[in-house]
């Protein structure tokens, strides 16, 4: 039986460009940037936790698409799956409300630009090829 509790991560596409969150606390994470994101609640489903957590963290209301093929472990007892995800039409623009002082959207060309957090690396090289493969790029 797998014990680990699952971390949900959005690919935030918005004309063609990724959200990316830069984390303010805790300490040992501060000034590194991720996929804004957070763990899913007993008895939620990945898609609901999605949405949760960016209106929590980011104000805005997001329509979740496809599954990114794949976990990635973070440290015990956490795994990381990601979600694409879009704005819906009418959101608010997103704003770090959370444990997060700065976003930015990448364009492909930029998403190496930033310094991921080491175990958010495959989950974004993963969701990049992912988007790349889907016709609805969601």
């Amino acid at each position: 039986m797998d014990e680990r509790i699952v971390v949900v991560g959005a690919a935030l596409w918005h004309e063609g460009r990724l959200l990316a969150a830069r984390r303010s606390a805790p300490a040992d994470l501060a000034g590194r940037w991720e996929l804004p994101g957070g763990k899913v609640e007993p008895g939620e489903s990945g898609e609901a936790a999605v949405v949760r957590e960016l209106r929590e963290e980011l104000g805005i209301d997001a329509e979740v698409g496809q599954r990114v093929p794949g976990e990635w472990p973070l440290r015990p007892p956490y795994k990381l799956r990601v979600w694409t995800a879009r704005l819906r039409p009418g959101s608010p623009a997103p704003a770090p409300l959370q444990d997060h002082d700065a976003l930015r959207w990448l364009a492909p060309a930029e998403v190496w630009d930033v310094d991921w957090l080491d175990q958010d690396v495959p989950a974004v090289r993963d969701a990049l090829a992912h988007i790349r493969r889907s016709p609805t790029r969601t």
